[in-house]
């Protein structure tokens, strides 16, 4: 049965994939979640299902207490090891992997136009009007205009930091480089504390699954006066324990690790992008050229052609925005 349902949804999948041609960057959070349900669903059906169809029962699986201990104990251990911050942006890394925020093409277009608007300014406006652009990009026209990323305080800081940089003309551009990359690696590791944190946990939950075990054991060995019927139930609930710490670290805690590592590394391409536009400028590239060395860095699937990158960089985005969209 759950093999049937598994074919049958791939089924589904295949030919919305081929009549309507959908592409993972347009996805909404909506069907991001939904994709992150299917999977689980999958995972479940077929693990129960398979259990099932070998004849075993699936209430013998229900212990809420093997489950108390093991993720109970789990959180704990979690609360020990990491700060309040890191604990907190472990729930909002959380939420960005299921709803999939990491940013798409029209994200990159922002980047590329408010990259291409400032270094414009730079190259024909005196050093004060520029000053006031990211002294105080809240107030600023340039910024103003990509709301998305003056939403965002980290890349906003970032960028208005180097531009100083440049505009203060004494810094050499291989000096730059290397502080941007030390930056770089430093939000990245930044970033990450959320997914080393999760993996920690999961890393732990076979061990708190055998923990849970044992003390199942411990209860059967107190029963062992009782009919062999009961004695074998004891034992099978003491044994759920080692399955639930396997299943939720393998099959729950690891791979959603991985989906906030993907999803905070593709949010990292964004800094990246901003630190080659901007050396590329500083070595006397057009604004338009430099721009195209940002929109190299971006990843494939994501990446807008040069028309959509001029569209929406010199013709004012109308289009790109459409096509992005």
């Amino acid at each position: 049965m759950a093999i049937f349902a598994c074919a049958k949804l791939t089924l589904i999948l295949d030919s919305l994939a081929q009549g309507r041609q959908v592409k993972a960057s347009h996805w909404s959070k909506g069907e991001a979640a939904v994709n992150f349900a299917i999977g689980l669903i999958i995972a479940l059906g077929c693990m129960l299902g398979g259990y099932a169809a070998l004849g075993g029962h699936l209430d013998v699986l229900y212990q809420p207490w093997e489950f108390v201990i093991i993720c109970g104990a789990s959180l704990g251990t979690f609360i020990v090891a990491n700060p309040l911050p890191t604990i907190k942006d472990t729930g909002k890394a959380l939420m960005e992997a299921v709803l999939d925020k990491a940013p798409k093409q029209k994200d990159f277009l922002d980047v590329l136009g408010l990259i291409h608007a400032l270094m414009r300014e730079m190259r024909s406006k005196p050093r004060n009007e520029v000053e006031a652009h990211v002294d105080n990009p809240a107030e600023s026209s340039v910024f103003q205009a990509f709301p998305s990323i003056l939403a965002d305080a980290g890349l906003t800081s970032f960028i208005c930091d180097y531009c100083r940089l440049i505009i203060i003309g004494n810094a050499r551009t291989h000096e730059i480089e290397a502080l941007m990359d030390e930056e770089i690696q430093t939000i990245s590791y930044d970033q990450l504390k959320a997914y080393h944190a999760l993996t920690a946990v999961g890393d732990g939950l076979p061990a708190l699954g055998i923990v849970a075990a044992v003390l199942g054991v411990i209860k059967a060995m107190g029963a062992l006066d009782q009919s062999p019927e009961i004695l074998g139930g004891l034992i099978g609930a003491a044994l759920v324990g080692t399955f639930a710490g396997i299943f939720i670290s393998y099959g729950i805690a690891a791979p959603l690790a991985q989906k906030i590592k993907t999803t905070r590394q593709k949010k990292l391409r964004v800094y990246v992008l901003v630190k080659q536009a901007l050396l590329a400028f500083m070595n006397g590239a057009m604004p338009q050229i430099a721009v195209e060395f940002g929109r190299k860095t971006i990843p494939a699937k994501e990446r807008p052609t040069i028309d959509v990158v001029e569209n929406a960089t010199i013709a004012g985005g109308g289009d790109a925005q459409k096509e992005a969209a």
